[in-house]
């Protein structure tokens, strides 16, 4: 019996909704396109079958039959994972929206991920990046002030906890603890239990000047919002909070002024070394990643030697700037 249980709707227009939905789920830019990308695949290859796109009929013969043509397609484990796994997803949500009984796709086992190796930001580019919104924080005034401020909290987030941008979008002022033994994050998974990183000793200072520039932000913005980031013009804060896609953009621009490698991962990773350099145990960083125990680390460790990072150049460069500047 096929899997299908309604008559099927227009194709690109159920994907398109597919695709909003993650959008509003707060998914990246990069991620939505991805997805885009890995069905315009499967569209490709089911018209070339049929010379439509109708999913009349569309169970697990033709799933397996799609999986042999990702095999002959691609040379890659990772690319033809992922082009299953996306469709899977799809399917969860035809199945959701009652246009399939069952999802044909599980029945088509997915190749194993092959890790990457980790590429951080090179320390050089690290110091000049900090430097450059350090430089900032001190010399700009008005909007530009907080939206420097902003741009530096971002940097002390990622580089110091290791927090993704789906964990910045969602933060609030009330993840920020400050525990006996120093600031902490906070992080509030919706799957899992809630779990608390460590923040640079030189977060305080910063993270005080910060709560009240933006409490003052907000009220001449007349706004109330409990979000730790914001999003702003240069003349007034628009919104409290600020997408995945926001942040990637905020450090892209940083990435073409400086002409550095950049990438928010790239610093997460970056801080994932600093971790291991300084000792932290491989079971607790593996929580902070809010990653499986079974997670491993021999990608880092592997390349340990050639990827030294700390914390000390943090506060040597804040201080460096202020004499800069007086």
């Amino acid at each position: 019996m096929s899997e299908q249980d309604t008559a099927f709707p227009n194709l690109p227009k159920t994907q398109k909704e597919f695709l909003d939905k993650l959008k509003h789920q707060g998914k990246s830019h990069n991620t939505v396109k991805n997805y885009k990308t890995d069905l315009d695949c499967f569209n490709y290859y089911w018209k070339d079958q049929i010379g439509s796109l109708d999913l009349s009929g569309f169970g697990v013969p033709q799933v397996q039959e799609y999986g042999a043509f990702l095999d002959q397609k691609y040379n890659s484990d990772n690319s033809k994972r992922r082009r299953v796994q996306a469709l899977r997803i799809f399917f969860d949500f035809l199945v959701e929206r009652g246009h399939f009984r069952e999802n044909p796709v599980k029945s088509l086992l997915s190749s194993p991920k092959v890790v990457d190796a980790p590429r951080p930001v090179p320390y050089i580019h690290l110091k000049t990046l900090w430097a450059y919104l350090v430089k900032d924080v001190k010399s700009s005034k008005g909007m530009d002030h907080m939206l420097a401020y902003r741009n530096a909290m971002l940097f002390l987030l990622i580089y110091g906890s290791g927090l993704k941008v789906s964990h910045l979008s969602t933060l609030k002022l009330e993840n920020i603890i400050n525990a006996q033994e120093g600031y902490r994050v906070l992080i509030t998974p919706p799957k899992r239990d809630p779990f608390s990183i460590p923040l640079p000793q030189f977060f305080e200072s910063f993270f005080t000047d910060y709560k009240h520039l933006l409490e003052e932000g907000k009220k001449v913005s007349k706004l109330n919002f409990d979000n730790f980031l914001f999003n702003a013009n240069p003349y007034k804060i628009l919104s409290g909070g600020l997408s995945p896609r926001g942040i990637e953009l905020i450090f892209e621009d940083y990435k073409n002024k400086l002409m550095i490698d950049l990438t928010p991962r790239s610093l997460r990773q970056a801080c994932i070394f600093k971790w291991i350099n300084q000792g932290a145990p491989q079971s607790l960083i593996k929580e902070w990643m809010g990653v499986a125990p079974s997670y491993s680390l021999k990608p880092f460790n592997d390349l340990l030697t050639d990827n030294i990072y700390d914390d000390d150049f943090i506060e040597d460069i804040f201080n460096r700037e202020e004499r800069i500047l007086i």
